[in-house]
């Protein structure tokens, strides 16, 4: 029986012509390399997120009251919006929060008005009348917002050291123009205690309502416009606030009779 020899023309090709073919594929892999190269990059993309919250805060309402009078009456009218994948909820003392997920295809920004048309439906079903009862907030999440790098300081330094050198590295980071914003989280903020003795109050013919408009009007913090430094507009404050206790206790206080008076005469300021 006579064999029968089979071909098939592009291996049979490539086998007799190897050095094209090597040369082919060098091309190829150069041209994946450059287009590699030059495919535009981000470090931190923005992701879309299908998600809605909503938040509503019921005061001195039990889970089981914010879940009946609250969470239910919003998720009926949620229940109907287009796209809406599924709705999720928690019911705990005094909030209610809901979750909408959507759909990958919607449009988040047209979900979130959505979202926030139904609750605006809701509020009819919702006690009325009810000062405890705070409107509900509708939000997205912005990965664009979330903190891209946490920056820690301690050191062998008392609190108001650290918090001033935390003040100096974030107006250095801030002066970046690629940051948006800078956020300070964990320092402690100074303040002043004034213990006012009632008897010398009195005598001086000084009331609180004095005291607190002479501390008000000097503890304050002014804007005088903005100032473009290397490309950047910045604001420019204007400081009288107090750096210590000792400030505070040399102000001066004016009673009725236009007599003077030091803040330190009639109270303790530390």
């Amino acid at each position: 029986m006579k064999d029968i020899e089979k071909e098939f023309g592009p291996s049979s090709w490539a086998i007799d012509n190897k050095t094209a073919v090597y040369a082919l594929v060098i091309i190829i892999s150069l041209l994946g390399l450059v287009s590699y190269i030059t495919l535009p990059k981000e470090n931190f993309p923005d992701i879309a997120q299908s998600k809605v919250f909503v938040q509503t805060v019921y005061r001195g309402q039990s889970p089981e009251n914010i879940e009946l009078l609250i969470t239910r009456q919003i998720e009926k009218k949620l229940k109907s919006l287009k796209g809406l994948k599924k709705v999720t909820s928690n019911s705990l003392p005094n909030v209610s929060v809901i979750t909408a997920e959507f759909k990958a295809d919607i449009d988040i920004r047209e979900a979130k008005q959505d979202v926030k048309e139904a609750v605006d439906k809701a509020k009819q079903d919702l006690p009325q009348n009810d000062d405890n009862l705070e409107e509900s907030s509708v939000s997205d999440i912005n990965v664009a917002d979330l903190p891209i790098l946490y920056v820690n300081l301690s050191g062998n330094y008392d609190l108001k050291k650290l918090k001033e050198f935390a003040d100096n590295l974030k107006d250095e980071i801030e002066s970046y123009k690629e940051i948006s914003k800078v956020d300070m989280v964990g320092a402690l903020k100074p303040e002043i205690e004034i213990n006012v003795d009632m008897n010398k109050m009195t005598a001086a013919q000084i009331s609180y309502q004095d005291i607190l408009t002479a501390v008000g009007s000097e503890n304050v913090i002014g804007s005088a416009g903005t100032v473009k430094m290397d490309g950047i507009r910045r604001s420019v404050d204007i400081r009288q606030d107090f750096k210590d206790a000792d400030e505070v206790a040399a102000m001066v206080i004016r009673n009725p009779t236009g007599k003077a008076v030091y803040l330190r005469d009639i109270a303790e300021v530390k």
